[in-house]
This record gives structure tokens, C-alpha cells and sequence, in this order.
């Protein structure tokens, strides 16, 4: 379908808090009109469905067969999968490769043309981490400007969007080299304390992802006393935003609702992600993770982990399902879950005059729901790229 034409939608359009049951006018790949009056044209009639903004997923290794460090026929494959789960737009996640190698991957990728989700951005989930979790050790390397250079310059067009500890050595010689042009930089894989942590933040780092997952508990030095360190350092800061892998084992839905509270006034806030890995979308199986080996879901949407040792290797959530546990499990309606899967994360990529939300003027991406929150289709840029 050409997104020249002039189409509206007859269905709950989740606008902010708000769902009107109206129509949605869209042309040239753009929102043109909101409103509960018949607009005149084209009328797509979705019954008593929702139409939501388009899911971004900000954190995604793998989907289906599919792995992006496997390369750019890999990442076209994902690309156009995604909108099975709702996803308009989405940040391809890299594991480490060998100082030079990386750049020259990273710029087969950023030269991919894919016909699905839109790609936001490279998230680089290493190599400037001091604990590897489930990478290699690749992911850990000490503080090197010409290598940072060398990435931002191998992901244009698009950004290079890097995930950093706080408590490497020489980070702060390189987090305003990432936060150039108004670029997000990540907090993970870290056990910095409270001031290495507030350093970091001060520099640019204005983002947790995959929060509580590789963020270890401080040692107890004072016998009765509970420590503090990266966890509490950007809980207590409401201008760093935080996401989550909502699956029931990655984190205590506690501890998204304590982000929800003391981020209220925050930019961003808090943002559901998937980390999902190669295999997610299909039953029980094995799957191998690049260096770091073979991996296996128990079941389909259960997380992946390494055989060797069962440690945690991402997940097999899809953002949908994200989704549907947030309302489950946060008490939440469809318009504050929706906030984060599409608007807060178009916040963290500072996007959000853009994408993110219905209203006229954004792009035309979007999602169709039924009842049960499930994706019957889903649009990106005026175009229908999934359907049941």
C-alpha cells in the first residue's frame, strides 16, 4: 500500500492517557488528523481493536533463527520479523569484536537497507564494560578515543549508541565523546559505587539498561549497614531513565514499580526493552550466541541461557508480551503501558517529536491490537508491514 495515499482508521486510538474512539488520518507517512468526526476518503474500520504507537525496543541481539552479530542478511531477516510483535523501530545490540574488526562489521550494518522495523540506531553493548556477564571478554577493554571514533564513524548514517560502566578506567575521557550530538549513552554491566556512578551521569551517561541484570549488590563493609552503589546512584537521579526486561526472571516486578515512583518527573523514565536473543519467537531449543556459545530456552518466551553454565543470556520476550506482563503485573492500563514501549523509549533516543506518539504530525507508526492486546497489524511509516 503507497503511503501517499490518504487513509483513516476507525478504532480506540491510545492517545497519551487517553482513548478516543474515533478515527486516525495518516498521508505521506505522517499522522494528519486525530478526532472523533468521519473524516472523508478512505476508511479502514478496525472494529473495536486498538491502534497504539509503534513499540521501539531499544535493547535486541536475536529473533527467530536470527542473530545480528551473525551480519547484515541477519539483521534484514530480524528487521522484518519485528513488526510481527508490534516493533516499528529498533536498536540493533552488537556483542564485542576485536579492536579495528568491530568498526568494519559495524559499517557492513549501518550500509544494510532493511524493509521492516526501522533501524533507530547501533547499540554497542561493549567493548567499555568491567564485567562481561554473558559476553566474552571482548566486552572488556580499558579507555581508547580513537577506537570510539572509529565506531560513531562506521555506524553513520545512523548513531552509535554505546553501553559503558561507570567504574572502567579512563571512562570519563570517553562519555562526552559518545554523548556528542545529543546521542544517549547507557549504563550497565557495572558494580561502580555511588561517586564513580554520579560521575559518570555528569558526564553524559543518562541512561540504565537492562537495569538490576549485571548491576551486583555492594559488598557489606559495616555489618548491619546495606550499601549503596550504581543501583541507588541512578534511582536517586531523576534525569537518568532506566529499562527493563520484563519476563518474571530477569527482575522482580518490584523493582520496576520503585523506578516508576522515583522517576516520575523524569525524562525518559522507565522503558520496557527485550534483550532478546536468537531463538526468541519459537519453542524450546538450543541456538548458539556467537563467542559466547550455545545457548537454550526451555520454552518458548522463557530466557536464554548458556548451556555450560546456565547463567543468563538474554531472553526470549518479545516487546508485546513486554507489554501485556506490564499491565499484568504494574497495574496498568493500555496507555501507561504503551508509554513504555514506545513513548519513554523515543524519549531515551531522543526521538519523541517524532515517534513515540499518535498525534498529528508523527510519524505514521503504529499498531493495531485486539482486545486481548494481541498485534493484528502493525505500520511503519504509513505502510502495513505485518497483518494477521
Amino acid at each position: 500500500m503507497q503511503n501517499d495515499r490518504q487513509i483513516s482508521f476507525s478504532a480506540n486510538i491510545v492517545c497519551d492517557s487517553e482513548i478516543i474512539d474515533g478515527y486516525m488520518t495518516i498521508r505521506n507517512g505522517k499522522i494528519v488528523d486525530i478526532g472523533s468526526l468521519k473524516p472523508v476518503g478512505e476508511i479502514i474500520e478496525l472494529g473495536d481493536s486498538y491502534v497504539v504507537p509503534g513499540l521501539i525496543d531499544l535493547h535486541i541481539h536475536g529473533l527467530h533463527y536470527s542473530l545480528i552479530d551473525n551480519g547484515p542478511e541477519d539483521l534484514q531477516e530480524i528487521s522484518k520479523a519485528l513488526p510481527r510483535y508490534g516493533v516499528t523501530g529498533f536498536l540493533p545490540t552488537l556483542t564485542p569484536r576485536p579492536k579495528g574488526e568491530d568498526a568494519e562489521f559495524l559499517r557492513r550494518l549501518s550500509k544494510t537497507k532493511v524493509e521492516g522495523a526501522k533501524i533507530l540506531g547501533f547499540h554497542m553493548e561493549g567493548p567499555f564494560l568491567k564485567i562481561t556477564g554473558s559476553l566474552t571478554s571482548e566486552a572488556i577493554s580499558s579507555s581508547d578515543t580513537a577506537r570510539v571514533e572509529a565506531l560513531i564513524e562506521a555506524a553513520k548514517p545512523s548513531k552509535a549508541i554505546f553501553s559503558i560502566s561507570p567504574d572502567v578506567e579512563g571512562i570519563e575521557q570517553l562519555i562526552p565523546l559518545m554523548a556528542k550530538n545529543n546521542t544517549p549513552v547507557f549504563i550497565t554491566h557495572t558494580a561502580a559505587n555511588v561517586e564513580q556512578t554520579r560521575h559518570a551521569i555528569a558526564l553524559g551517561a543518562k541512561h540504565a539498561t537492562h537495569f538490576y541484570d549485571v548491576f551486583p549488590c555492594p559488598d557489606v563493609t559495616e555489618p548491619g549497614v546495606r550499601p549503596c552503589g550504581a543501583v541507588e546512584a541512578i534511582l536517586a537521579d531523576e534525569s537518568v531513565s532506566v529499562d527493563f526486561i520484563l519476563d518474571g526472571v530477569h527482575v522482580d516486578p518490584i523493582a520496576v514499580k520503585m523506578a516508576l515512583i522515583s522517576k516520575q518527573k523524569g525524562p525518559g523514565s522507565v522503558s520496557l526493552i527485550t534483550d532478546a536473543n536468537v531463538g526468541t519467537g519459537l519453542g524450546a531449543g538450543r541456538f548458539m550466541f556467537g563467542g559466547s556459545g550455545e545457548i537454550e530456552f526451555a520454552r518458548a518466551g522463557a530466557p536464554a541461557r548458556l548451556v555450560r553454565d546456565n547463567t543468563l543470556a538474554g531472553s526470549g520476550l518479545t516487546i508485546d508480551q513486554a507489554l501485556r506482563n506490564a499491565m499484568k503485573w504494574l497495574d496498568m492500563d493500555l496507555p501507561q503501558a504503551t508509554k513504555l514501549a514506545s513513548r519513554n523509549p523515543a524519549k531515551v533516543l531522543r526521538l519523541d517529536n517524532t515517534k513515540g506518539k499518535l498525534a498529528k504530525g508523527y510519524d505514521a507508526d503504529f499498531t493495531v491490537l485486539d482486545k486481548e492486546y494481541n498485534v493484528l497489524e502493525t505500520w511503519v511509516g504509513g505502510e502495513c508491514k505485518y497483518r494477521v
